[in-house]
């Protein structure tokens, strides 16, 4: 089979086009309990598991979907967080930095 320049480069920008589209597509990681700085804020992947001793802070119903840093649809399962970058928490957790949305 004999390829001309002219599908050589069309073959090359198909190409280079998947690669792009297929970074966005791929999912991100979940943060981790053990992660570092989940460990610091205290996340928790289920709001009904916050230590209400070690958190005072925590007022019953508030959740990383209900919070202005979620970056998730509303009432999806796990979206990005401001805090977790290239990582997605829990619609259902919870941290320190929990700040209501307006």
């Amino acid at each position: 089979m004999k390829n001309s320049r002219r599908q050589f480069m069309i073959l090359s920008a198909a190409g280079a086009c998947t690669l792009a589209l297929n970074s966005k597509v791929q999912a991100q990681a979940m943060v981790s309990a053990t992660d570092p700085q989940a460990v610091a804020l205290g996340y928790v992947a289920d709001a009904a598991k916050v230590d209400k001793a070690k958190y005072p802070k925590f007022v019953a119903g508030s959740h990383c979907g209900s919070c202005a840093l979620y970056q998730g649809a509303a009432g999806s399962a796990a979206g990005g967080c401001a805090l977790f970058a290239g990582k997605q928490v829990a619609g259902a957790g919870w941290c320190s930095a929990y700040a209501k949305k307006a």
